[in-house]
């Protein structure tokens, strides 16, 4: 029987590097593993559809179940996990010291539907009663102008969102006062400046990172895999022989991480991290599957539409097709 060859659009992760270098093999499927930045990876996906499996956005994929088309299906696989309340930056001129200092500011972020921002907002209105709509948000590129969202969006009355200029980007606008607060993924070079101009909301973030883990057990998820449902519906077979594979890449890496022969990667207490996040999280600190994560994607389903993203909260046992998640039972 031929083995079914299959595209993958994926960032170099060593939860996923296994399958990038062909040391954990996928039944049935030759995998040839594209090794794309994530931003490009999603707007070729989102847009295009390029590829037959790719990484994607979380709330990008949410966004796409409320089409008509539904042109993905999901397996449980997250290669990226993120705590956001580092990823809130503030112009320090603008008066911004707490949380419920962002009400009624001038705020923007790459893009509104992007998942980082959506956990962010969600946290902040949780946690910290900064309601989702005291604002409208800007949007645009970071640090290259004319970067747009990648799907279009029909956001209730409440939600207003509008780009920044042609020729801005969120990083100079921050820096120079044009905006008081960025919700981004990626750090802004104006940060990375280090002249004082733009900082960090929460400074001691890791602490307040974990006291936020200790009280809802929740580990954001940023990004799922997903299959181009066209491909899904002639093979079904292939979510669970993929989503098999990317458990044994990430066992291998949980292995790797544990290794004390020889760090194999560039942190010098490496072992000890590993040893802090187990007490922290637990062995599989880094989940896969539905269950083990169901409260993450409840919060974030539930964010996703009382932001405007979804028309209705998204029940989480429709995001995966049903054969990937036998691959936990077994």
């Amino acid at each position: 029987m031929s083995r079914l060859k299959l595209s993958f659009a994926c960032w170099n992760y060593d939860r996923t590097r296994a399958l990038m270098d062909g040391t954990v093999p996928v039944d049935g499927i030759d995998l040839n593993y594209l090794n794309l930045p994530v931003e490009e990876t999603f707007f070729r996906m989102a847009r295009f559809q390029e590829f037959d499996v790719a990484e994607m956005s979380l709330s990008s994929y949410c966004v796409t179940l409320s089409k008509p088309e539904r042109p993905f299906v999901a397996l449980p696989i997250f290669p990226s996990r993120f705590f956001r309340h580092s990823c809130i930056y503030v112009n320090a001129n603008s008066g911004i010291h707490e949380p419920k200092d962002l009400i009624g500011k001038r705020i923007a972020s790459p893009e509104y539907q992007m998942t980082a921002p959506v956990w962010i907002r969600g946290i902040l209105s949780d946690h910290y009663g900064v309601p989702v709509d005291a604002q409208p948000y800007l949007f645009g590129g970071e640090e290259e102008s004319g970067r747009i969202e990648k799907m279009k969006l029909q956001l209730p009355p409440n939600i207003q969102v509008n780009p920044i200029g042609p020729t801005q980007t969120l990083s100079k606008m921050l820096h120079d006062g044009e905006l008081d607060a960025l919700y981004t993924a990626r750090m802004p070079s104006s940060f990375l400046k280090g002249d004082g101009k733009v900082k960090r909301l929460f400074e001691n973030y890791v602490d307040v990172e974990r006291a936020y883990y200790r009280e809802t057990g929740i580990f954001p998820i940023m990004h799922t895999v997903v299959i181009r449902r066209e491909v899904y519906e002639a093979n079904r077979w292939i979510a669970q022989s993929l989503t098999k594979a990317f458990i044994e890449a990430q066992r291998r890496t949980y292995d790797d991480l544990y290794e004390t022969a020889a760090l194999k990667a560039m942190l010098p207490w490496l072992t000890a991290h590993v040893e802090d996040a187990r007490r922290e999280f637990g062995d599989d600190w880094w989940s896969y599957g539905l269950e083990k994560n169901r409260k993450t994607l409840e919060t974030f389903t539930r964010y996703h539409h009382e932001q405007g993203l979804s028309p209705r909260q998204l029940d989480v046992a429709e995001l995966f097709a049903p054969e990937s998640l036998e691959a936990f039972k077994i």
